[in-house]
Formats: C-alpha cells, structure tokens, sequence
C-alpha cells in the first residue's frame, strides 16, 4: 500500500477511536523501522464490552471506507488485536495494556505520538 493509503487508514482509525472515547491512545510510527506495519496503534477501553464496541466501531468504519481487516480477541475482548494490514490497532483493558506494556516494547524501534 501507498503511504496515502496508511494514512487514509489510520484517520479512520483514530476517528473511531476519537468518537467511541477510547483512552490513553498512542500512535507508533514503524514505518522504515519494520516490515509488519506502518503503523500501530495502541488504546484502551474502560471495560471488556467498551474494548469490543471500540473494535465493532474501528471494524466498521474500515469496511465503510473499502479497507479490509482482520481482527482477533473481541470474544474475551481483555484485548483486541485489529490488524488493518498497514495499519495494526491494539486496544486493551487498562490493566491488561499495563502488564504487556507493548509502548515500551516498540520505543525503541519507533517514534510514540500521543494523541
């Protein structure tokens, strides 16, 4: 995909995320830095059925806009994997997103953009 097309992906993303007030939400620039993902995107939702609304809504909107995903977890819904092939959405329970502290993980290979 073109660097228009993540981008145009990633608005999408952080307007669903913006209008289902999903928290703490951090953008990671992989691009150059990686092969998987332009970009991941990391939230948190206030319960497990606010984690699900959160993808139901992300999942939604890409399909909306001609973007295809595939998304894993929304069972459970202590954390969603979205993958949006270019774009990777990760929204956690807070205290689930604590313990696995995927920022930190990334910080070294990227550069964080609070939103």
């Amino acid at each position: 995909m073109s660097e228009t097309n993540d981008n145009k992906i990633l608005q999408v993303i952080q307007n669903a995320l913006e209008d289902m007030k999903a928290e703490d939400v951090i953008t990671i620039d992989l691009a150059g830095k990686t092969s998987i993902a332009s970009y991941m995107v990391v939230a948190s939702g206030t319960s497990n059925r606010h984690v699900a609304s959160i993808a139901q809504k992300i999942e939604e909107a890409l399909k909306a806009n001609g973007f295809r995903s595939t998304i894993e977890g929304e069972n459970k819904a202590d954390w969603v994997l979205i993958d949006a092939f270019d774009v990777i959405v990760h929204i956690f329970r807070p205290e689930v997103r604590e313990f696995y502290n995927l920022e930190k993980m990334w910080q070294s290979a990227a550069n964080l953009r609070k939103e």
